[in-house]
């Protein structure tokens, strides 16, 4: 279902009063049980089997609208982001999502604050809306934000410190008795990453 950009306008109004935050249904122990999951390499726990899916080299923007730096101005480095409204997501776990920033190796680390902080997956096109509607800073996967991007809807921001990660993993316990739905998709995976 597609957010009514009104209706993100009335969020983000909320969120500028009082810090509005989007809460995730999903806890970490509802992962107990799965077959696989998918998690970036930093993210892996050293005893499950890793099989890549996806494009192996990502990119994270940052970006905002034309009408936030018009009223906010554009920062001029990372630690600059503390000055701002950022729009944060938050793992299922309850950790909120760090941002890292790198150039000629010089790695930033920052924590910033901001009106909106929404969960991943469940809340990734209002916090997506909500950057289009003026809210803050949005700092997210570039394939995610490149239409927003090339319509002009949002405007990159530090393009020179987007970070770039690998990409992710289908992650599984080693076991012997896969289930045959698992091992199906596996072996495609392999197959198709020859």
């Amino acid at each position: 279902m597609a957010v009514d950009l009104d209706d993100v306008r009335v969020f983000a109004a909320v969120a500028r009063a009082g810090g509005f935050r989007e809460a995730s249904r999903t806890s970490a122990s509802s992962a107990a049980g799965c077959d696989a999951g998918i998690r970036y390499e930093e993210t892996l726990e050293k005893d499950m089997i890793a099989v890549p899916i996806g494009q192996r080299e990502q990119r994270l923007a940052l970006a905002a609208s034309g009408a936030y730096l018009e009223r906010h101005g554009r920062p001029t480095h990372p630690r600059k982001l503390l000055d701002h409204a950022c729009l944060r997501g938050r793992f299922p776990n309850g950790a909120l999502c760090p941002w890292e920033f790198e150039r000629d190796g010089e790695v930033v680390k920052v924590d910033p604050t901001g009106p909106l902080v929404g969960s991943l997956g469940n809340a990734t096109d209002l916090l997506v809306d909500a950057a289009i509607a003026g809210t803050g800073l949005l700092y997210w996967f570039e394939d995610w934000l490149h239409p927003h991007l090339e319509s002009g809807a949002l405007k990159p921001v530090l393009e020179r410190w987007w970070s770039r990660l690998s990409g992710p993993f289908l992650y599984y316990p080693s076991r012997r008795h896969m289930p045959a739905a698992l091992r199906a998709f596996v072996d495609f995976l392999r197959a198709d990453s020859k």
